[in-house]
């Protein structure tokens, strides 16, 4: 089975991270091209902009209902169904965000979602 892993864009590459996956729709802060190191980016499977955006007025107090309707988006999205189907077969995933809160972000949303999916296969 494929095993997840996340990591914020601005920490070095390692060996154990697999396949990189950069899944924000923006291009991360202060980050050159040549700087920034990955596989994938996958911009058809992060959150919508409208929800993106509502988030990022009020993260405290908005996460339960963001992380709900994210996930709702992906259960929805064509796309999010053939990354699946596109990353099985890899055994290391390492999903690349800039978000500095490492608890609440959209990649732990999508980190779940994808476990979720893959330990349907």
């Amino acid at each position: 089975m494929t095993k997840i892993q996340l990591k914020r864009v601005y920490d070095d590459p390692e060996k154990t991270d697999g396949v990189r996956v950069f899944v924000d729709r923006l291009w991360p802060r202060g980050m050159k091209k040549g700087d920034f190191h990955y596989d994938i980016w996958a911009k058809e499977i992060t959150p919508s902009p409208d929800l993106r955006k509502w988030f990022h007025v009020d993260p405290e107090n908005r996460w339960n209902d963001f992380a709900s309707t994210y996930g709702k988006e992906l259960e929805h999205s064509d796309a999010a169904r053939q990354f699946v189907e596109a990353i099985k077969s890899y055994s290391v995933v390492t999903l690349l965000y800039a978000s500095r809160n490492k608890e609440h972000n959209h990649a732990e949303v999508l980190k779940s979602f994808l476990e979720k999916e893959l330990s349907k296969s």
